[in-house]
């Protein structure tokens, strides 16, 4: 089993993704240059979170138009799993791989800390070991983390089944509590929480360990 993740300038979760996939794997994750123009071959495409470019004009928004998006957009699109988290979620919206948008929280804050999600969805490799309506708990750190849609398209996608993650309690104003969404058919998650920071319990918990583990073994 073979992941990369993708490096930003100015992320800083791109070390966090790469030891949550050698924990679960065994294997050392490609770190791919945002300037690249080609991925090595992998099973699992990792966006991380952090500030990448310094969240200059949008976040996402400039690192969504760098070289090596093309190649995982392509990839995405032929069907690799591949999972956007926090910055990374940010990114797959701006690069058109997933619906909506992620606004500025609602309360203007910057939210920090553990919060108990709820899992929606178990059609897709990120979710498929889980009981629909399980709950699990990962941390948050994001100040534009409220997701936003027209109506028909929320609609749409809750009635597809697309809706992976609902917050247990909205922290940021996102619409109808969504923390983390999928694309149709079902192989790329944008996630807004951070499941890479509860790998052990010396992080606070073991339930991003959990997750990586059940993701990977559905995949391969």
């Amino acid at each position: 089993m073979q992941t990369a993740v993708i490096v930003f300038p100015a992320s800083n979760c791109d070390r966090d993704a790469k030891v949550a996939l050698r924990q679960a794997t065994g294997r050392e994750p490609h770190m791919v240059w945002h300037a690249d123009t080609e991925l090595p071959e992998a099973d699992l495409i990792v966006v991380p979170g952090g500030f990448s470019y310094g969240d200059y004009l949008r976040s996402g928004a400039m690192a969504a138009r760098s070289p090596v998006l093309r190649a995982v957009a392509d990839r995405a699109r032929a069907g690799t799993p591949t999972l956007g988290i926090c910055n990374g979620f940010q990114i797959l919206t701006e690069a058109g791989l997933l619906p909506g948008a992620l606004l500025r929280n609602a309360g203007i804050d910057f939210v920090c800390g553990m919060r108990t999600l709820k899992v929606e969805s178990t059609d897709s490799p990120f979710t498929k070991a889980y009981e629909s309506g399980a709950y699990v708990r990962f941390p948050v750190a994001h100040h534009d983390g409220n997701y936003e849609a027209d109506e028909e398209t929320l609609d749409r996608i809750e009635g597809e089944g697309r809706v992976a993650f609902r917050y247990v309690g909205n922290v940021n104003g996102s619409a109808r509590n969504i923390a983390g969404i999928l694309n149709e058919a079902g192989n790329v998650l944008g996630l807004m929480p951070h499941p890479e920071r509860v790998i052990s319990p010396l992080l606070g918990g073991e339930d991003g360990a959990t997750f990586f583990r059940q993701a990977l073994e559905a995949i391969g």
